[in-house]
C-alpha cells in the first residue's frame, strides 16, 4: 500500500491529515535463535516490509488508534489517563503500553493523538509485527512531541513493554533489530552486553525468501516460557561448575566437561543448543566479513538441525520445508526463523533457481501438510524511522 494511499485512509478516518510518517521494518534472524534471553549473540537484520504510522497531534487528552490490518474494529479511543493493559484491546496493548511507559519514564506526551497503523508483515508469521509497532509508535511519539531519548533507551523500553505489559518473557533481539537495522547489512549483536558489529549482507545472486508455513504460532501461549524456564535451570545447574551468570557465556569446551552434571538429558539438549548455536553467530559473523556465503548457508543449516533435535521448537510444517530445501538446486542455505512452533522459515536462493524453488516447495509442503506455503523475498532495510514525504 502506497504512501499517498494511507494518507487518504487517515484523512477518511479522522477528517484531517495526517502531519507526519513514520516506518519501523519487521526483522528475520539469520543466525541465532533461542540465544538473545540467554544472554547470548544474534545475527539479525531488518526487512523492508514492516509497519507504517501517520500521526498527528490532538488538543485534548484523547488517542484515537486505528490499524488497517483490523479495519473492521474501527477507531478505537483511549485517554493519556487510561492506558492500562486490556486484553479485549487485541493490537491496541501495543502502542497503548509504549506510550505509558514513555509518560512512566519521564517523556512529555502533552497531548492526545491520532495515528493510523499499516503494517505488510505477514500476522503471526514470527517476523516480529509487535515489536515492529512498539518501535514505530516509540519513533512517533519521539518525533511528534519533540522529546530526546537514546534510540537504545528507547529499545529497551518497548522490550519492557513486551514483557511486563503484555507479558511475553521475549528476548530483545527483535526491538533491537527493528531500531538499529541498517540498510545492507546485518546485526552482530551480544544480548546481555548491547555490544554489536554490522556485517556486510551482499547479495549480488541471491535473495532472501521467507516461507510462511501458514500455521499460526502464538508467542504468548506457545513453549517459548517453558524453554526459558529450562534454560535457566540448566544455567543453575551448570554454575556449580562453571563461573557464568547466562549460558551464552558457557564455550562448548565447558559445557562438553561438565554436561555429564546436568540432572536431566532435556537439560542437556536446552544448553547445548544455546551454547553451540551462540558460537555459531560469532563463526558466521566472521564468514560473512570475508564474504563466504557459502559458509554462513552451513551454519544456518547446522542450526536448524540442532533447534529440531535440540531445542525441540521446529514441528512439522517447518521441519517439512526446511529439509526439502536443503536437497534443492541454488539454496545455500535454509532454517527456521523466529520463535518456532510454526511460523516462518528462511532460505538463501539464487536468482536463477528462485522460481523453481518456490514452486516445487510449495507442491511438497502442501502434499505433506495440507497447507499452502506463502513466499516472500526480503529485502535488507534501515530501522525505525521517521518518513520525510
Amino acid at each position: 500500500m502506497e504512501l499517498e494511499s494511507l494518507r487518504n485512509s487517515f484523512n477518511d478516518y479522522f477528517h484531517t491529515n495526517a502531519e507526519q510518517y513514520f516506518f519501523a521494518p519487521g526483522r528475520i534472524n539469520l543466525i541465532g535463535e533461542h540465544t538473545d534471553y540467554n544472554g547470548g549473540n544474534v545475527f539479525p537484520l531488518a526487512i523492508t516490509n514492516g509497519t507504517y504510522a501517520l500521526a498527528r497531534k490532538r488538543n485534548d487528552r484523547k488517542i484515537r488508534m486505528i490499524s488497517l490490518n483490523f479495519k473492521e474494529e474501527g477507531v478505537i479511543e483511549r485517554s493519556l489517563d487510561d492506558l492500562e493493559y486490556d486484553e479485549n484491546k487485541g493490537w491496541v496493548n501495543y502502542p497503548s503500553g509504549v506510550t505509558k511507559f514513555l509518560l512512566e519514564n519521564g517523556q512529555k506526551i502533552t497531548t492526545g493523538f491520532e495515528v493510523l497503523f499499516y503494517g505488510n508483515i505477514p500476522n503471526g508469521a514470527g517476523l516480529s509485527s509487535s515489536a515492529s509497532i512498539e518501535l514505530a509508535t516509540g519513533v512517533m511519539l519521539q518525533t511528534l512531541f519533540e522529546f530526546e531519548i537514546d534510540r537504545i533507551e528507547l529499545i529497551k523500553l518497548c522490550q519492557k513493554v513486551e514483557n511486563e505489559y503484555i507479558g511475553v518473557n521475549s528476548g530483545i533481539m527483535d526491538q533491537f533489530a527493528i531500531g538499529m537495522g541498517k540498510k545492507g547489512h546485518a546485526i552482530w549483536l551480544n544480548c546481555d552486553t548491547l555490544d554489536y558489529e554490522y556485517a556486510p549482507l551482499q547479495l549480488q545472486d541471491e535473495q532472501i525468501v521467507i516461507i510462511n508455513t501458514n500455521k499460526r504460532r502464538e508467542l504468548a501461549s506457545s513453549k517459548y516460557n517453558e524453554r526459558r524456564a529450562e534454560c535457566e535451570q540448566a544455567l543453575k545447574e551448570m554454575q556449580t561448575y562453571v563461573r557464568a551468570d547466562a549460558l551464552g557465556e558457557i564455550s562448548s569446551a565447558e559445557f562438553e566437561q561438565f554436561k555429564q552434571y546436568l540432572s536431566t538429558q532435556t537439560l542437556v539438549q536446552r544448553a547445548r543448543h544455546v551454547i553451540y548455536e551462540n558460537e555459531r553467530t560469532e563463526k558466521a559473523l566472521k564468514q560473512l566479513k570475508s564474504g563466504d556465503l557459502k559458509a554462513v548457508g552451513h551454519l544456518m543449516n547446522e542450526s536448524h538441525r540442532s533447534l529440531k533435535n535440540d531445542y525441540e521448537v521446529t514441528g512439522k510444517e517447518l521441519d517439512t520445508i526446511v529439509e526439502f530445501a536443503w536437497k534443492q538446486d541454488g539454496v545455500i542455505g535454509a532454517r527456521m526463523t523466529g520463535a518456532g512452533f510454526g511460523g516462518c522459515a528462511i532460505a538463501i536462493v539464487k536468482n536463477k533457481h528462485l522460481k523453481d524453488f518456490m514452486n516445487q516447495l510449495n507442491d511438497h509442503y502442501k502434499e505433506k501438510c495440507g497447507l499452502d506455503a506463502s513466499f516472500y523475498t526480503a529485502n535488507v532495510g534501515e530501522g525505525a524511522h521517521e518518513i520525510l514525504a
